[in-house]
């Protein structure tokens, strides 16, 4: 007799054989033991994982003459036929070989008649998916409502081209891929029967190579075997089957993060010269940086990962070596560059310039950092920045300080500002956080009648001035004016390519995207809205513009808060109550963070602001 292979000498015989699969298999057997068995059954999943396998012990154990429980005999005629394939009864129909509507029509004719020796005729068809859309519809009727001596069981590895009329008259029965260490311990037992001594590596060499199909791992445990004799090592495996050990991608990635491109590039030179497979090799590099990443999210994570206890030890070490922004950087690098590798007509130089990249983004300097650095840069240089803004507050300014001329100051001891600090109690119903300035216009004990119209002139020169100011022609002061503030913000409003005012919106208008996706952030757009309400003294929103682009859209909940303020500080009850006393009028309103600071006692509100 020739040889038989592993795949078929150790298929299952009865459903305690059955590798994985626990949950279709309790199913069956208590269909068996209540007598609720489905007269259609479709068994999907992928290639290798025990579709036909079942559906033979199930034929088994419908027919089974000595049946005690749901498990068949083995023993009996019926048994004895099916495991020998000779069973007149059972009949396998390969779909992708017999598709059409003429050997269905065939298949209908059989089925009519009564089985020959068995309770019931069986009717098993692989690879379903592959008939022809005239063979389903001829099998629909039938399907629906089988004579009582036939059962169809149906098995596919690509169950989304099965039609689901088809679906709707079978009950379903979908296989996972087995497990590793399910796989593991099964080859391990072949091998013990084939007194064949197989080292731990090795297996899991195998059983990554099956990637959940038994039969795909007994082929290979098989040819295994052929070679090596009674011993199997690890370089044995890899030198057959033109594998990359674990160890040798584990040290290729570690070079990779460690920053040692000369390294990695030697292993990667001395895999080619073995003669590597790369799309193998790229699938393994991806799937170990995979592990990385996994074991770097926490202990309970691990479980995630289908690895032996050695290989799972080592992924947790490798993770605790680096921090996980580093491998995820680099885990994103390859995942981008190696899929073009994949494709290359050179897939080393593709690989070396991957390797290349992901080192020297180890190097790269996230901008999150830079703006960190930037702040506190100008964080040290407050003070002296603060003493010059003290300064400036004694002597007469413009619109930018938004305070009182001096003859307005003098009109019955007035304060010179009106100003409610975040951080203190105001004498106002509700706190305000920016500054309103108040401008005189009739004052009840004026020095003289000739001031007090000097007074209300300069008053009223300074508002209209404060509310003529043009988006286009003071743009440059207002770049100036922000830099004063946030110099880095300031060189991201330099690189505008255009802007304009429209409506109630400030349009600031750029050529890349790139170059406004940090001032769209929450926080940079309220603050870019309260420079530009204190500057241009309008009440208008930021809105970003890019050609063909929509990545710099703004939240429009996002500048709301600034204009709210502004709002609230107009209708104050002690603004408009001041304002009445002196037949005023309201004048600048100044939101920033400056202000709030001045307003609150010199408390630094944490922005940086000097």
């Amino acid at each position: 007799m020739s040889y038989l292979v592993l795949a078929r000498k150790s298929r299952p015989r009865s459903f305690d054989e059955v590798v994985g699969q626990q949950a279709v298999v309790r199913t069956l057997r208590n269909a068996l033991t209540h007598d609720r068995v489905a007269h259609a059954m479709i068994f999907s999943g992928v290639r290798g994982v025990g579709k036909t396998t079942l559906a033979r012990i199930m034929a088994k154990a419908l027919n089974c003459e000595d049946r005690q429980g749901p498990e068949p005999c083995n023993r009996c005629r019926s048994c004895a036929e099916i495991n020998a394939g000779g069973s007149i009864d059972l009949v396998e129909i390969d779909g992708a070989s017999n598709r059409g509507i003429q050997e269905i029509r065939e298949l209908k004719e059989n089925i009519r008649f009564l089985p020959t020796a068995s309770r019931y005729k069986i009717i098993i068809i692989d690879e379903v998916h592959m008939l022809t859309t005239e063979a389903f519809n001829a099998l629909l009727k039938t399907l629906e409502e089988p004579p009582d001596h036939v059962y169809f069981m149906f098995a596919t590895t690509e169950l989304h081209k099965v039609p689901v009329t088809i679906l709707s008259r079978c009950q379903r029965y979908e296989l996972k891929r087995v497990p590793g260490r399910e796989l593991a311990a099964h080859f391990q037992a072949v091998a013990d029967l084939e007194k064949v001594a197989v080292e731990p590596a090795a297996l899991g060499l195998i059983v990554r190579e099956a990637g959940g199909s038994v039969r795909d791992g007994l082929s290979l445990l098989d040819q295994v075997f052929s070679y090596c004799g009674s011993t199997v090592t690890a370089r044995d495996v890899t030198e057959i089957l033109g594998l990359v050990s674990h160890q040798a991608v584990a040290e290729i990635a570690e070079a990779l993060l460690a920053g040692k491109l000369d390294d990695a590039m030697a292993r990667l030179d001395t895999l080619y010269e073995y003669g590597m497979d790369v799309k193998r090799f790229i699938n393994d590099l991806l799937t170990w940086f995979r592990s990385l990443v996994v074991c770097g999210i926490g202990p309970g994570s691990e479980k995630l990962l289908d690895l032996p206890d050695e290989l799972l030890a080592a992924a947790r070490e490798g993770a605790g070596r680096h921090p996980a922004q580093t491998i995820m950087l680099v885990f994103n690098i390859l995942m981008e560059q190696l899929d073009k590798a994949s494709f290359s007509s050179n897939p080393r130089f593709a690989l070396e310039m991957a390797f290349i990249k992901a080192v020297q983004a180890a190097e790269v300097v996230p901008v999150t950092d830079i703006l960190g650095r930037l702040d506190r840069i100008i964080a040290e240089v407050a003070p002296a920045a603060a003493g010059e803004a003290e300064e400036e507050e004694h002597e007469p300014v413009g619109p930018r300080q938004g305070v009182v001329p001096p003859a307005a100051r003098e009109v019955q001891g007035a304060e010179p500002e009106a100003s409610y600090g975040s951080g203190r109690s105001a004498p106002a119903p509700a706190e305000s956080t920016g500054q309103a300035a108040v401008q005189n216009g009739d004052a009840p004990l004026p020095p003289s009648s000739g001031e007090q119209e000097a007074a209300e002139g300069a008053v009223q020169t300074r508002s209209d001035e404060s509310v003529r100011r043009s988006v286009r022609r003071h743009w440059n002061e207002f770049v100036e004016y922000v830099r004063d503030r946030k110099p880095w913000m300031a060189s991201a409003l330099q690189v505008a390519a255009n802007i304009r005012h429209e409506d109630e919106e400030l349009v600031i208008h750029y050529g890349d995207p790139v170059q406004c996706r940090l001032l769209k952030n929450r926080e940079n757009i309220k603050l870019l809205t309260e420079f530009a309400l204190d500057f241009f003294q309008e009440n208008f929103r930021i809105r970003f513009e890019v050609p063909d682009s929509n990545a710099c859209e703004i939240d429009p909940d996002n500048g709301n808060s600034p204009l709210q303020e502004r709002q609230a500080l107009a209708n104050d009850a002690l603004v408009l109550t001041a304002v009445d006393i002196f037949n005023g009028e309201v004048g600048d309103i100044r939101v920033g963070p400056r202000f709030r600071k001045a307003a609150g006692g010199g408390q630094d509100d944490g922005d940086g602001e000097p």
